[in-house]
């Protein structure tokens, strides 16, 4: 149960809405300094018993979608323990977990659905951005799920993955990827 107050406390309090989704090295490294121990038993399904609980799920979830985002930024690394989170979240969201936790935070049960080169799980993210959180946390998934719907993948995503970008892809980047696909989606409504 610590371990669980100690990343919901870190996560919500020390980083923070303001902070969640900025490029910040300093952040990056201690998290992976405070975090990669338990984020590597996650990996392992050591820390399966947490899901029993909202906060627990939620936890779990953070750890095995954000930390890993933050501590190996630019590395495939990043993505290891995409799936893992998807199937967590799913669980939680089946027994409405996540309907117990309230405002912002709840948005990370549904991340590791946008996060998904996956159409499918594009899709389900959407919807639950749209029915289980304010209007303005909608616009970041709209536009993960534009990209996917054009492109089959992520292609910021291509160098790091070692695939090639195609030329289309290649011109999206360069008129500015994820910028433009939220640009797409309109003004931002206010969450």
């Amino acid at each position: 149960m610590e371990q669980i107050t100690s990343v919901i406390a870190f996560w919500h309090d020390v980083v923070g809405p303001e902070r969640w989704f900025a490029h910040d090295p300093a952040l990056d490294l201690e998290i992976r300094k405070r975090f990669e121990r338990l984020w590597r038993k996650a990996m392992t399904g050591t820390l399966a018993p947490w899901e029993h609980s909202a906060e627990g799920a939620l936890a779990l979830v953070i750890v095995l979608d954000q930390f890993p985002r933050r501590m190996f930024r630019g590395c495939r690394e990043c993505w290891l323990t995409d799936e893992h989170a998807r199937e967590v979240a799913a669980r939680a969201i089946e027994c409405g977990h996540d309907l117990q936790i309230a405002g912002p935070m709840r948005q990370f049960f549904y991340t590791p659905f946008i996060h998904a080169e996956d159409l499918r799980a594009q899709e389900q993210g959407v919807r639950l951005f749209e029915e289980r959180m304010p209007e303005g946390a909608i616009h970041d998934a709209r536009a993960r799920h534009l990209v996917i719907r054009r492109f089959g993948r992520f292609p910021w995503r291509n160098a790091v993955a070692g695939r090639r970008s195609s030329d289309e892809e290649a011109a999206f980047l360069w008129a500015g990827g994820y910028d433009w696909a939220l640009k797409a989606q309109g003004p931002r409504a206010a969450a």
